[in-house]
């Protein structure tokens, strides 16, 4: 008798592999995650108009409001990335969607400019702990071989959250007041976490790299490969590992990774402040130019309802053209559209036409974005390194709508100036990606993981 062991990583399983019912399940509860997160996170865009009527605040002030839930987002993300690296993706996004639910729910009883200030950046610090979490769990389910498609059709999540957001505030706001939706946008994620107690796993990769659990993880990779449960297979953490140590933030920019951070970085920044600035101040500035609540609201929505054919369309043209290529597309065609959006009077139906093809352009972009980070950093620093791609992408998404509560209330802008700043916003980004297109060579490949699962097979042999 002799004896044949071949060593496979958690990886390599999920790799040979199609995708299994648990596997699609999984990213599907992870999407389901985001389309809460969209809802919520979108909603001040759409009741603001409302919300300033209510507390008798010209909603030219609404800049710090918009502002002070994306700090939060940006500090939540940064901050629970690196816990969720050493203590698991499952509970951080659960403690989060619990959080968000609880804040919105409070949002309704705010009686002053300050409290919903307050509320605002509370609110964001639980809808910032799931995003990161969440894509970094995903993408520990899927093989990497179809990360770039799945990670951006994932993030149809986050343009359908807003386009429901939308289209309910639409039909709400004017039969039971913006006090209605934000009780749906705390009443559903507070019912959802309760259900992700049972039904969300936690991640396979991080419990094999970390060695805890092992009958979990055994139990978990059984349902994604069930030839598993009938082989002679062990799991096993694998051996300490130098390079895994210390804080989890040094690791992006070390092995090789450090510019490739940098290049993350620069489009994050610009593409978060794009579709920020636009969704913030584009119900405000339609309602300025003389349309009704209804009618900016959804016309806002056709952004997110456009994010969600850019999301399903990101990964296939990333495969057929190249990421460079394709942001680089994405962002003119994104700033050439809002310039017509500024500089034609035209019609409301042409304006939903433009606001699709908007959205198309720069959520898509997100997705793509996201899918990059998800696929370069290793599972021990996967949380960290999208948490905090996103968290930079953060200052741009703060500084949106405080540059146009400026514009609005100190310059005296108009709605055509305002657009035709996210057009040079769209051209900052087209020149942020011909950088990275410029130093791409220098990053490093994604890092290997350490091997953690033995398979040992018997083969009889005769003398």
């Amino acid at each position: 008798m002799g004896s044949v062991t071949q060593s496979l990583t958690v990886s390599d399983i999920i790799e040979r592999r199609s995708l299994s019912r648990f596997q699609i399940w999984t990213v599907a509860l992870c999407g389901l995650v985001l389309v809460l997160d969209g809802f919520d996170s979108q909603l001040i865009n759409y009741t603001a108009p409302s919300i300033a009527e209510t507390l008798h605040v010209p909603v030219a002030r609404f800049g710090p409001i918009f502002a002070s839930s994306l700090i939060g987002l940006m500090i939540a993300a940064m901050a629970t990335g690196p816990v969720a690296d050493l203590w698991g993706r499952k509970w951080p996004v659960i403690c989060s969607i619990f959080s968000f639910a609880v804040f919105s729910l409070a949002t309704p009883q705010v009686k002053s400019f300050d409290e919903l200030l307050v509320l605002r950046f509370l609110t964001g610090l639980g809808l910032g702990g799931a995003m990161p979490n969440v894509v970094a769990l995903a993408a520990e389910y899927i093989p990497r071989r179809l990360l770039p498609i799945l990670v951006p059709v994932l993030f149809i999540g986050m343009p359908l959250g807003g386009t429901i957001s939308g289209f309910a505030s639409a039909v709400m706001i004017p039969r039971w007041g913006w006090h209605s939706v934000f009780y749906v946008g705390g009443v559903l994620p507070l019912v959802i976490s309760l259900l992700l107690i049972i039904l969300l796993p936690e991640s396979i990769q991080f419990l094999a790299a970390q060695g805890r659990n092992v009958q979990e993880a055994r139990r978990i990779l059984t349902r994604i490969s069930p030839e598993f449960a009938m082989a002679d297979v062990g799991l096993a953490a694998s051996p300490p590992d130098r390079s895994h140590k210390g804080v989890p933030v040094v690791r992006l920019f070390t092995e090789g990774r450090a510019v490739g951070t940098v290049l993350l970085w620069l489009p994050y920044f610009m593409n978060l402040l794009l579709i920020y600035f636009t969704g913030s101040w584009l119900p405000a500035l339609l309602r300025g130019d003389g349309m009704s609540v209804s009618a900016a609201s959804t016309a806002t929505a056709f952004i997110s309802f456009g994010g969600i054919f850019g999301c399903l369309g990101e990964g296939y043209l990333i495969k057929w053209r190249g990421a460079g290529s394709v942001l680089l597309a994405e962002y003119a065609l994104a700033g050439l559209f809002l310039g017509l959006l500024a500089l034609l009077s035209i019609s409301f139906s042409v304006v939903l036409a433009l606001t699709f093809a908007v959205g198309f352009m720069i959520i898509g972009a997100q997705g793509g974005l996201n899918a990059l980070a998800a696929g370069f950093y290793p599972t021990s620093v996967r949380s960290t390194g999208v948490g905090w791609a996103l968290g930079v992408g953060r200052i741009g998404s703060i500084v949106g709508p405080l540059l146009g509560g400026m514009f609005l209330s100190s310059f005296g802008w108009k709605p055509s100036q305002m657009l035709l700043f996210g057009t040079f916003v769209a051209g900052c980004a087209c020149v942020s990606i011909l950088l990275s297109n410029l130093a791409r060579g220098h990053a490093s490949a994604y890092t290997r993981e350490p091997k953690l699962v033995s398979m040992e097979s018997q083969e009889d042999t005769r003398a």
